[in-house]
């Protein structure tokens, strides 16, 4: 898949019966069941990757709860997905992000881009994830600007025989911590509190590992000047103070998400989600939402859920713009074998 080549470098308008708002494992989805239902798509995301948060987050951590896959690693399944996408031959523009949504004198969505792109679509689907997301600070690093801190964790190999501490006690900081274990010269995972947040199979593991848990602790100094050195633990119990050599630094705190500029489209908004109905509409002639990003009662925010949004979104859009369609698209296994690209 590859976006347009804009002419003299200006950004290209484009027209398409479905723009496909965010490009993780939700869009992408959708993107290829578009093309099951002979739609033209375009795929636009604010990060410069297709994945959305799996492929900048936890590219190896394995993922359990995706049908068909008893484990799969994430970059594993965005690459899957990706193919299984570009059957829908779709336009995709990475690095943008859609700002400003109005209607034109048709009745079309038209959508524009942080780049100034204009897109004119048949049909929105939003299908943003968390929507922007900016990773919690931690309060030892606001004076370090040298090398050595890694908000997004690279691939495991990239740690080999390097010492590495590990921020938080959720499950990408106890996940993490899993993952580069076999790798790194040493783990040490630091955590505030006594008690994981993370998944008890996943805290067992932990506890089975050769990774330093060092719980009820705090950094309190981060030590170097062009790279990282070292780190200084405080217990919070105690104040005891212990440095701990370390060549690498990840803050697993979580991330803080905004919806940014969809916030002025004039959806239905509760907290951070967009409230959707049955058919994924988002209470706006032509535009619909799947995935993470939406809720309604009931709603449980799974990877597998935001599959079944899509296709539901997908369909409903589909006779949106052809009224003489069925909604019920028949049982893919009776269509031909799709050519690859």
């Amino acid at each position: 898949m590859s976006a347009p080549v804009p002419p003299s470098g200006a950004p290209a308008a484009l027209e398409t019966e479905l723009l496909i708002v965010g490009a993780g494992p939700t869009g992408l989805f959708a993107c290829y069941y578009a093309g099951m239902r002979g739609l033209d798509a375009t795929l636009v995301d604010s990060l410069p990757h297709l994945g959305g948060q799996v492929a900048a987050l936890y590219p190896d951590k394995e993922i359990f709860d995706v049908a068909g896959f008893p484990a799969v690693r994430g970059r594993e399944l965005v690459e899957r997905l990706t193919q299984q996408a570009e059957t829908a031959s779709p336009s995709v523009l990475l690095g943008e992000s859609a700002m400003e949504l109005r209607r034109d004198d048709a009745g079309a969505v038209v959508v524009t881009t942080d780049a100034g792109r204009v897109i004119r679509a048949g049909a929105v689907l939003i299908t943003g994830g968390i929507g922007r997301f900016t990773p919690r600070p931690l309060p030892a690093l606001t004076a370090f600007a040298g090398e050595g801190v890694h908000h997004l964790v690279e691939p495991p190999h990239a740690y080999t025989d390097r010492q590495v501490v590990i921020v938080g006690g959720g499950d990408s900081a106890v996940d993490w911590a899993n993952t580069l274990a076999p790798h790194a010269r040493q783990v040490t995972l630091v955590h505030r509190r006594t008690r994981f947040r993370a998944h008890q199979f996943s805290v067992d593991r932990l506890m089975d590992s050769p990774v330093r848990v060092l719980t009820n602790s705090e950094i309190a100094e981060v030590h170097g000047t062009e790279s990282l050195k070292a780190v200084t633990v405080r217990d919070c119990g105690t104040d005891a103070l212990e440095t701990v050599d370390a060549d690498v630094l990840i803050p697993a705190l979580g991330h803080i998400a905004s919806l940014g500029p969809l916030t002025t489209w004039g959806l239905t908004l509760d907290r951070q989600q967009i409230q959707v109905d049955s058919s994924m509409s988002a209470g706006l002639d032509r535009v619909y939402a799947a995935g993470d990003i939406t809720t309604y009662p009931g709603k449980v925010r799974l990877m597998a859920v935001g599959f079944g949004e899509a296709a539901t979104a997908v369909n409903n859009i589909a006779v949106r713009l052809r009224p003489d369609e069925d909604l019920f698209p028949g049982h893919s296994s009776e269509r031909p074998p799709t050519p690859t690209p």
